[in-house]
């Protein structure tokens, strides 16, 4: 960017801020909390991250709360530092806040706002029963990761905390709660935690009164419909940001309370924000730790798949979802351990010129990855009916072992049981996507990730410029929506005309041989199958 078009862009994120016309969005991604603030004309002004990980504790994977906000807080004060030393001015007002996380999981809470158990993430695949007993039971799929699947399970399994549950939210509706005291969310995080109506915009009441006739068996002293946080849609108001929040957000005591809050939204949502996919037949595909496809649906389903979750877009359309646990953390370990390698001969190679090399590379190997067969499952994958995950990479005697096609067949493996549940899609349900739109680390480095992605999906993939800012963006967009909408306007419309009127971006289309070459790949991965299940069996 020139020195001049730089000076204007500078005083357009100055006249804003001063104007108290920016929006901050912030998401708790798995390894990544962000902070993105946008100003009136909706492009980021300054952006700040902290960097985090699950445990795996007693058999869960969770996140300590005391971790929430010490990432939240680290991510807006790298946000305010990158304000100051860009802009010399200090953040104290913005014109509205959203916050999104990483959607499902379990967290409940009782009478007095006390945590009764630890989080139980999104990633954990310890509720088969219940999500099987519900699916049966609601004819409508419900998988592990939901809330509600969450909740039947320590029913099932009779855990004391049950009768004490006052409130059950999402991560994203915890923090919106302690921020503004609003116990809401949005109707597309809403569709995670329990089945939502997309004509009513909330929680589906016939599935919900079949959920309390199981509870009346039980002598709960509570309803469903009593502990779920209320549901809104895009443009609604979802609260203020309180003088407490404001302190739990901004560690220096700079920022203002009283600042309008959106409705929070899961990652799947603002994912779809970011890529202006939240109309019929639009979709995208969000590639970080775990991987996911989300197509906006003209036409409900056939039938019942338990591969195909049924969630919905920040308005309340019906959207299919492929979700899959696993995506880049076995590929990042690999690459972790090359730059070990590296080290240990006094070569040091900055993180994305490692990154980049090595995906470019597997761009070299042979079509199918040259016989090699790799497993990412780091954790349980419901899509090929795994209860745990053992990172696993195998190859016959004969296969052309190279780094070529080892990268290659690393980032094949990101894409395969994406690829299972897309089938479903494509083969039994005749759905038909013009393109997707990438977003996530995979398509970090530009054209490796979205070619092969477009080979294995065998549609077009487009990464747009503004990809690199993800959900939080997504988030900040929502924020301004609320505030700026006007009368009549739809979310669909405000995207189209008013923030991606002219986004550009990188297109890959699927090519022949690459097509051929990973669906070959695909048949030795799922031949290869019971290695896993073996593994996972007997690897302890």
């Amino acid at each position: 960017m020139n020195q001049a078009k730089q000076t204007d862009c500078w005083d357009t994120a100055m006249e804003s801020i001063l104007s108290g016309k920016t929006y901050l969005g912030i998401e708790l991604g798995s390894t990544r909390i962000k902070s993105v603030l946008i100003g009136e004309d909706h492009m980021p002004i300054a952006s700040g991250s902290f960097d985090w990980e699950n445990q795996f504790e007693d058999n869960l994977w969770t996140y300590h709360l005391d971790d929430v906000w010490k990432g939240i807080r680290s991510s807006y004060c790298s946000l305010t530092d990158n304000l100051q030393k860009n802009l010399g001015i200090e953040l104290k007002q913005v014109g509205a806040i959203g916050i999104s996380a990483m959607m499902h999981g379990y967290l409940v809470f009782d009478e007095g706002g006390n945590q009764l158990v630890p989080f139980r993430t999104w990633r954990n695949t310890t509720t088969g029963q219940a999500a099987e007993k519900l699916t049966r039971n609601f004819s409508f799929n419900i998988p592990q990761r939901w809330s509600i699947a969450h909740l039947y399970q320590a029913i099932l399994n009779k855990e004391p905390h049950i009768s004490h549950i006052a409130f059950m939210t999402t991560l994203a509706g915890y923090v919106h709660w302690k921020l503004s005291g609003e116990k809401v969310v949005g109707i597309g995080e809403a569709s995670g935690i329990f089945p939502v109506d997309s004509q009513s915009k909330t929680y589906d009441s016939h599935m919900m009164e079949k959920f309390n006739q199981t509870l009346s068996r039980l002598s709960l002293s509570w309803r469903l419909e009593n502990i779920l946080p209320c549901v809104l849609s895009a443009g609604e108001r979802g609260g203020t940001l309180t003088a407490e929040g404001a302190a739990l957000l901004d560690s220096t005591g700079l920022l203002q309370a009283g600042i309008p809050m959106c409705p929070p939204e899961g990652d799947a949502g603002t994912g779809m924000v970011a890529t202006n996919s939240i109309m019929e037949n639009t979709g995208n595909v969000s590639a970080g730790t775990s991987v996911f496809a989300t197509m906006v649906l003209e036409h409900p389903l056939s039938e019942v798949y338990t591969e195909i979750d049924m969630v919905a877009t920040p308005t309340g359309k019906p959207a299919a979802m492929i979700h899959c646990n696993n995506c880049t953390s076995d590929l990042d370990a690999w690459v972790r351990l090359f730059g070990e390698v590296l080290s240990t001969f006094g070569a040091q190679v900055e993180k994305p010129k490692l990154y980049d090399e090595l995906y470019f590379k597997a761009l070299e190997g042979t079509p199918d990855g040259g016989g090699l067969v790799s497993f990412n499952y780091f954790s349980g994958e419901p899509i090929t009916d795994l209860t745990d995950g053992r990172p696993l990479f195998a190859r016959l005697p004969d296969s052309t072992l190279s780094l070529a096609n080892f990268m290659r067949t690393l980032l094949f493996s990101t894409m395969a049981t994406l690829k299972i549940g897309m089938n479903i899609l494509t083969q039994k349900e005749n759905v038909r996507l013009r393109k997707l739109y990438g977003h996530g680390g995979l398509f970090k480095t530009k054209g490796v990730g979205q070619k092969l992605m477009a080979a294995a999906l065998d549609v077009p993939i487009t990464v747009m410029e503004s990809a690199g800012e993800g959900g939080p963006w997504g988030m900040a967009l929502l924020a301004a929506f609320m505030m700026q909408k006007k009368r009549g306007e739809t979310l669909e419309d405000f995207l189209a005309n008013r923030v991606f009127a002219d986004a550009s971006g990188l297109h890959a289309e699927p090519e022949q041989a690459d097509q051929e070459g990973f669906n070959r790949y695909m048949q030795r991965f799922t031949k290869s199958l019971p290695i896993q299940r073996a593994a996972v069996e007997n690897l302890d």
